[in-house]
């Protein structure tokens, strides 16, 4: 789990008023350490196109909508509730990147993570304005999306 499941059911509930269930959990996590690893490989093209041999946050693909959800996830003080640990043992999951990440990067992956959370909650919101418990099909759509837009 990228995030504890605390965390995941407390940001749902908060941001989107969405119940999840552990299956939803899972799935969750996955996909968030998806989105965060896709930004991490954007970043390392960035990084190498600045001829830099780490990745630092400005060759992070980081948009206008990203930061504000970043911001709003500052703003709920929960930056202590995720963990760095587990984020970097999910990373290592997937291949490993071809440059490293800086410092304030490896630092940021948390908030970066709390981000990706409310902007799930919040895209599936838009899919479906009264949903409470998503189904797969919500969950298809909201990866879908994200594929799309991140």
């Amino acid at each position: 789990m990228i995030a504890g499941i605390p965390v995941f059911e407390k940001l749902f509930r908060q941001t989107a008023s969405l119940d999840v269930d552990k299956k939803d959990l899972k799935r969750l996590s996955d996909l968030v350490g998806k989105k965060l690893n896709d930004l991490l490989i954007v970043g390392v093209r960035n990084a190498s196109y600045n001829a830099r041999d780490i990745v630092m946050e400005p060759d992070l693909p980081l948009t206008k909508g990203f930061l504000e959800s970043l911001r709003q996830f500052r703003a709920l003080e929960m930056t202590a509730d995720i963990e760095l640990k587990p984020v970097l043992e999910h990373l290592a999951t997937y291949p490993p990147l071809e440059r490293d990440l800086s410092a304030d990067v490896e630092e940021m992956l948390p908030e970066l993570v709390g981000a990706l959370i409310l902007i799930l909650g919040k895209t599936m919101k838009e899919v479906d304005p009264k949903v409470k418990n998503p189904a797969t099909e919500h969950w298809n759509r909201v990866e879908r999306i994200l594929d799309l837009t991140l």
